[in-house]
């Protein structure tokens, strides 16, 4: 039975050491394969975030296809990090949301002291009802400008205009190079970034060029934002007369229109609700298959049905040119009151497709007058000769204008080295000196409760073997309990040469052999009283030794439980510590929004963050030592009673070989003979 339990005994204590080897690898493993959720697109770059681009329902909620399109990056201090870029912008890329593919971009604007960036990204394949993330990259400071705004659009744009020029005629961003022939006046503080002021006298002249030239029932796309100063009367935003055709895309009182003249016949789209004044709209025209839409905020607002005459000329914004040999409103779908005075509107029959007669004095061969310019503010100008769908013109309208919220969202940053270098190390910046001081106090117990767990577990397994080797030759002795000790507690005997030096000295650090000196002593002290190799202990003498032993118990069950205390105090006191700097912290940082009245969460997030990082270290400090105090004690109670049977096993044998009752060999022998 005594070896069965020692066998139980030894399982348990090598169950322990398994079970907390397989504790220990768990933790490194956790600890080295901290790693982003996926693989980065380049590891020069240290910053990235997620940028996603929601058309589903929960976001812009658009159903026609998309496609191909430039999205707005509108990027502030609230979404980015300008520290870490460049100041220039230069080190920003897209990729796609497959983490492999790059986008390409140009930088409308990047003022990295005002914290404000404005960056289109050609986003391939945009489909409907769905999201789609790009990965944005900054934070490598050799990073070389790869800004490329003619790779951006599509070769079916013909003309981008940003209007960010100053005393220069506007740059066309698109491959085509359709660069204004006027310079026209800026616009600060436009929708986005800088805008073109009109003044409704002096238009903005486009080329005539090649690749402008309309054909005869060909495509078209237009597309602008505007801001009209007033309510005027037909208004022309886009004008191109060319001999008796001409294209023209106004406001009339409020209401956009598009006016398409054929071989002199004009017509007009219908009217709707109009525009209120200083107040951004984002208005386009697509031309296709006969008939002319007009988008007002990217819904439809008017249609006509007409084709697109040739158009080789010139064009202008925010002007317009009389033309010959024209009909004033031959077919207008809602004829102007302002300009047909006499003109007879169509029947509503035929949708106004008939012409309406001409007065005499307008015979066709007359010129009209020109429309007044557009007065207001006009920004981010497209023209292309294909035919945009529906989904492509609400994009833009939700993309460019106040509601971007609503389709393009932006992530926290991730760091490309560790998860010590990303959100920890910003939250580390803003613990403050209070917070320092708790965490350094938390460290020195962390340390202290380490260096106690590894001396702890040391001596608990040089216990163990020990122990293990005195108890294999203890259950050797025959007759004499003290013939394994040399009357020195620092000298052990071999028990004739059976067991090697090195066995010898190991017994020496075994607290049962400790103990077993002490009974080893008193028994030897009570020999030398009788001056006989045969002594006899009587039941008082036995007595006496037992309680000997157990003072020897005693100690060594405080030499086992030796600096344990350290633990326990780590547990129960690490996570208050940790507590009481989160506290304050939290109140050095609600004291400090109160005195600046800056109340926003990227004002709280980080002192509230940076509070709760003594709480992490208090954990930190007594989750390890709960731990490794659970399992030193298991540790230590296997060992107590391994002592605790030790000692009875002593007193046992003890009793046997020397009561006053135990048979004489002598007699056997003689009853033997």
């Amino acid at each position: 039975m005594t070896m069965g339990w020692s066998e139980m005994r030894r399982l348990r204590r090598s169950g322990g050491r398994v079970l907390s080897g397989l504790l220990l690898g768990a933790i490194a493993t956790m600890t080295l394969s901290v790693s982003p959720a996926k693989a980065w697109w380049n590891d020069e770059w240290q910053l990235r975030k997620k940028v996603t681009v929601d058309t589903s329902a929960s976001g812009a909620n658009i159903t026609d296809p998309v496609g191909t399109t430039p999205v707005l990056m509108r990027l502030h201090v609230g979404n980015f990090r300008f520290t870490s870029a460049k100041d220039d912008g230069s080190d920003l890329r897209f990729v796609a949301g497959d983490d492999k593919t790059p986008l390409k971009h140009h930088v409308e604007k990047y003022d990295s002291l005002l914290g404000e960036a404005l960056v289109w990204v050609a986003v391939p394949n945009v489909q409907p009802g769905a999201k789609a993330d790009i990965w944005l990259y900054y934070g490598n400071k050799k990073a070389i400008a790869t800004s490329d705004a003619k790779g951006t659009y599509d070769p079916d744009t013909l003309l981008v205009y940003h209007f960010n020029e100053r005393g220069t005629p506007s740059l066309d961003s698109s491959v085509w190079a359709n660069n204004a022939q006027s310079v026209g006046q800026p616009a600060e503080g436009a929708l986005i970034g800088n805008g073109l002021r009109l003044d409704g006298r002096t238009g903005l002249t486009l080329p005539a060029s090649s690749s402008l030239a309309q054909a005869a029932g060909g495509t078209f796309s237009w597309s602008a934002w505007i801001k009209p100063a007033a309510l005027q009367p037909n208004a022309a935003l886009y004008s191109r007369r060319d001999g008796a055709n001409a294209l023209v895309i106004g406001l009339d009182n409020g209401a956009p229109f598009a006016e398409v003249t054929n071989a002199g016949t004009a017509q007009r789209s219908g009217a709707a609700a109009p525009v209120a004044p200083n107040s951004w709209h984002h208005l386009a025209v697509v031309a296709a298959n006969g008939q002319v839409t007009v988008y007002l905020d990217g819904a439809v607002y008017a249609s006509l049905n007409a084709a697109l005459p040739a158009l080789n000329t010139v064009a202008l914004i925010g002007a317009d040119t009389p033309s010959a040999g024209v009909s004033p409103v031959a077919a207008a779908t809602t004829p102007s009151a302002t300009t047909q005075p006499e003109a007879p509107a169509a029947s509503a029959a035929d949708g106004g497709a008939a012409a309406a007669p001409a007065p005499a004095e307008a015979a066709p061969a007359a010129a009209v007058a020109a429309m007044a310019g557009f007065a207001g503010d006009i920004d981010e100008l497209q023209i292309g000769k294909a035919a945009r769908s529906a989904g492509f013109i609400k994009f833009a309208s939700i993309g460019q204008g106040p509601d971007q919220a609503k389709l393009i969202s932006f992530s926290v940053d991730e760091e490309t080295a560790s998860w010590l270098s990303g959100y920890f190390a910003v939250i580390l910046k803003s613990v403050t000196l209070d917070g320092w001081v708790v965490i350094g106090i938390l460290l020195i117990m962390a340390v202290i409760s380490w260096v106690v767990m590894f001396d702890r577990a040391s001596y608990l397994n040089k216990q163990a073997k020990a122990n293990a080797q005195f108890m294999k030759g203890f259950r050797e002795i025959a007759h004499d309990l003290t013939m394994m000790d040399r009357g020195d507690a620092d000298e052990v005997s071999t028990l004739g040469g059976r067991l090697g030096e090195a066995d010898a000295k190991m017994m020496k650090s075994s607290s049962l052999y400790r103990i077993y000196h002490i009974g080893a002593a008193e028994i030897r002290h009570r020999f030398a009283q009788y001056g006989t190799s045969t002594p006899v202990l009587s039941a008082t003498s036995i007595a006496a030794i037992r309680a000997a032993l157990d003072s020897g118990v005693v100690k060594e069950m405080q030499r086992l439980n030796r600096m344990m205390v350290v633990l326990t105090i780590a547990i129960s006191g690490g996570p208050f510590l940790g507590l009481l700097g989160t506290v304050v912290g939290v109140m050095i940082t609600f004291a400090a929004i109160a005195a600046s009245g800056d109340v926003n969460v990227n004002a709280i997030a980080p002192g509230i963050a940076a509070a709760l990082v003594a709480t992490v270290a208090g954990l930190g400090v007594a989750i390890p030592a709960l731990f490794g105090y659970n399992y030193l004690i298991s540790r230590i109670k296997d060992l107590t009673s391994d002592i605790q049977v030790f000692v009875d096993e002593f007193v046992t044998k003890m009793a046997e070989f020397y009561s006053a009752d135990r048979p004489d060999p002598q007699q056997h022998r003689i009853a033997a003979e």
